[in-house]
This record gives structure tokens, C-alpha cells and sequence, in this order.
């Protein structure tokens, strides 16, 4: 896969989106804080409110900031219209904070926060569906990044009608709708950008090469599947094809865990920083997820449901996203600030950028902090669960000021 900064955005464009959503990252942490285990379930206000503005204002905010950058890089195009995303970013951070205190306090909030989030995610649907027109050679990446904004667009369509519905606008069964929303934007868009994008950031960091593609390839296909039986399961209550849909679901997502494997294998660099750590870390969190996964179909309790879920958000997708961090953003503070002296003058390289032992104390507290918080909701043990919370808060904060030292970090050249 051909990469080139040719046609990257400006500097100062992506690195907003890395600030609001660690920032927003740290703050939901500490919310963590006011949810009262013992009395937890998947339909309760404050985890609802609290799954919005993490999944948001972290997640999308992060992957938004990420695709700004890597699209047009790995596609090789130019933005349609760049300048579009100045506009994303407070409209979708405005968007998620109304939501959460509609879920919580004021449930007329959510139509204006759940419109205001749809015109962000509807801008950055239209600048990526115009940049992908301008491609000449399909290949894989476009394919999934395709796939994953179709998924998104109807998943925010439902979302719409959800939002409408938790405030009284309209009369519709929430959980089945609900079901079909989690499902495209969680599984469709986060999950299939992660899969499409990770396949070309894994071999780049870990200088992987001579590898098939055919795994993830089907892996792509058969989580496509998955996710139609899914969403049809949602609105025609046949049970039949909701269990289809996640059994093609986890075959999906080993075959993934194989394609990984298989990239690691192959991989020249050896070192073990904190971008292996954090993705070994996160891929440990997505296998542990899949199997209470197995053991919820046999064994319906909702402690179990609510675990995986946590280890899915706070282990997978978390770690991922942190671990990336600490390679993208060194590479454009070192892109901006120092290639044109290549040649020139004795200029810093990527690792100096990292604060190492800082970016270790984070994965150390984070780390803990998952497991923790996970054995606390398994077992409904409040002081466990507040002890991870003070472990991850811990954390949190190592990332904030690790993002802030690298996006500020000037040497003498």
C-alpha cells in the first residue's frame, strides 16, 4: 500500500480533534465516578449518557481527526473540501455533551443535541463521499472505508428516530430500534474503520511486508453479513437471524485476529514501545470481549453483557486509539516541524518526540484501571470498580499531558 503525505492535510487542522478527544477522554473517566454499580443496566440514563459522550466525544472525535489525515493520504487524492473539517469537530463535541445531559437531566435536550451531531457526522459523510469519488483505482481500503460510512449514515438515521423517541417526540420500542443503532455505528463504522485502517497502520509501524491480504478481505465480507442478519433481526424479530448475525459477527472478527497475527509475525521491528504494548494490550481486550461474548449467548446475565461491554470500549478500542496516538501525532509534529531540515541540520527523530517513561506510567495505570473497573462490574463490587476508576483517571491524565508534550514539542534545529 502506497503512502504519501502529498495531499495531507494542514498541521494545525488534525490536531484539535487528538486535544478535544483526550480531553473529552479524561472528563468521562471521571464521570465514571457518579455511576452506581449495584444498580446497573444496559438501558440506565447515566450509561447511556456516558456511552454518547465517550463514544462521541472520544471515539468519533479521534477517528474523524485520523481520517482527516489518513484518507487522502492512503487514498492518494486530495480532500474534496478540507476546509469542511473546522466545522466537525464543535459541532460534534456540542452535539455529544447536550445529548449526555438529555439521557440524564433534561430529556428535551436530545433532538437538539441528536440534530446538531447529525450535521457533524452528515458534513463529514459528504467531504468523504466526495473524496472517495475522486479515487480512479478501488481497492481495499477504499472499500472499507465505503462500507463503514454507509453503515454510519444509517445508523445515524436510526439514532435520529431514537433520539426522537427518548424525549416523547415520537412513540417507537427503543430497544428495537436501539439494537440496530449500536450495531451499524459500533460494529459497522468503528468497527470496520478500525479493521481497514489498522491494516495499513499495523505493516507501516511494525515495517511489515510479504504478508496475504485474503483474511481480512473475508473478514470485511462476512462482518458485513453479520450486521445486515443483525439489523434485520432488529425490525422482523426473528431471533434466528440476530444469533446468525453475531456468529458471522465472531468469525469475523477471529479471522481478523488472524490477519494480525499473521502481520505480527512478519514484522522487522522488534521494539517493544508503547504503540505494541497498547495494541498487544487492546487485541487481549477484543479476544477476552469475544469470548464472554460466547459465554453470554449460553448464559444470559447482564453483568456479563455489561463487562464485555466495558472491556470492548475501555480495553479495545481505547488502547487502540491511545496506542496510535503515540505514533501519528509524533510523525506529524516531526513532518511539520523538522523534515524540511533533513539533510540540512541534526534534527530529532519520531522516538525522541515520546515521552517514554511517561507513556508507560499511562499504559500502567490504564491497564490496571480496565481490569479493575472489569472485575468490579463482573462481581458488583463498588470499592474494586472505584478503584480502577482512580487507576484509569490516573491514566487519563498521563495521556492528556503526554498529548500535550508531543503537539508542543520544539527543539532547537
Amino acid at each position: 500500500m502506497n503512502i504519501s503525505q502529498q495531499f495531507a492535510p494542514p498541521f494545525k487542522l488534525v490536531i484539535p480533534y487528538f486535544l478535544l478527544g483526550v480531553f473529552t477522554y479524561l472528563i468521562s473517566t471521571f464521570l465514571l465516578f457518579k455511576i452506581d454499580i449495584s444498580i446497573l443496566h444496559s438501558l440506565n440514563s447515566n450509561i447511556v449518557a456516558w456511552i454518547h459522550l465517550f463514544l462521541l466525544g472520544f471515539v468519533m472525535i479521534i477517528i474523524f481527526g485520523a481520517m482527516a489525515q489518513l484518507v487522502p493520504v492512503v487514498l492518494e487524492v486530495g480532500h474534496f473540501a478540507v476546509d469542511l473539517y473546522y466545522t466537525i469537530y464543535p459541532l460534534l463535541f456540542i452535539g455529544a455533551i447536550l445529548m449526555a445531559m438529555g439521557f440524564v437531566y433534561y430529556p428535551s435536550l436530545l433532538p437538539f443535541g441528536g440534530t446538531i451531531a447529525f450535521v457533524s457526522f452528515s458534513i463529514f459523510l459528504f467531504e468523504t463521499f466526495l473524496t472517495i469519488l475522486k479515487v480512479k483505482k478501488i481497492n481495499f481500503v477504499i472499500v472499507s472505508v465505503l462500507l463503514a460510512n454507509i453503515f454510519l449514515f444509517f445508523g445515524l438515521i436510526i439514532g435520529i428516530i431514537l433520539a426522537l423517541g427518548y424525549s416523547g417526540t415520537i412513540d417507537i420500542n427503543i430497544y428495537q430500534f436501539l439494537k440496530a443503532h449500536i450495531y451499524l455505528v459500533l460494529v459497522g463504522y468503528v468497527g470496520i474503520t478500525i479493521m481497514g485502517m489498522s491494516l495499513i497502520l499495523l505493516p507501516m509501524f511494525w515495517l511489515s511486508h510479504g504478508f496475504s491480504w485474503k483474511y481480512i478481505k473475508s473478514s470485511l465480507s462476512i462482518l458485513s453479513v453479520g450486521i445486515l442478519f443483525v439489523v434485520l433481526s432488529s425490525f422482523s424479530n426473528i431471533t434466528f437471524f440476530e444469533y446468525l448475525g453475531y456468529f458471522f459477527t465472531l468469525i469475523a472478527l477471529f479471522l481478523y485476529f488472524y490477519q494480525v497475527f499473521i502481520i505480527y509475525k512478519t514484522r522487522v521491528r522488534l521494539e517493544n514501545d508503547i504503540y505494541f504494548k497498547s495494541i498487544m494490550f487492546s487485541f487481549l481486550s477484543l479476544l477476552l470481549s469475544l469470548i464472554l461474548g460466547i459465554i453470554y449467548i449460553f448464559y444470559p446475565i447482564e453483568n456479563i453483557f455489561l463487562t464485555l461491554s466495558w472491556i470492548l470500549l475501555g480495553g479495545f478500542i481505547t488502547f487502540i486509539i491511545t496506542g496510535h496516538l503515540y505514533k501519528i501525532i509524533p510523525f506529524l509534529v516531526w513532518y511539520e516541524r523538522f523534515s524540511p531540515y533533513v539533510g540540512k541540520k541534526k534534527i530529532p527523530m519520531l522516538v525522541d518526540i515520546v515521552p517514554k517513561k511517561s507513556a508507560n506510567m499511562q499504559f500502567v495505570f490504564s491497564s490496571i484501571g480496565v481490569i479493575f473497573v472489569s472485575l468490579g462490574i463482573l462481581n458488583i463490587n463498588e470499592t474494586i470498580y472505584k478503584s480502577g476508576l482512580s487507576f484509569l483517571s490516573i491514566g487519563a491524565i498521563f495521556l492528556l499531558k503526554d498529548i500535550l508534550y508531543m503537539i508542543r514539542f520544539k527543539e532547537d534545529v
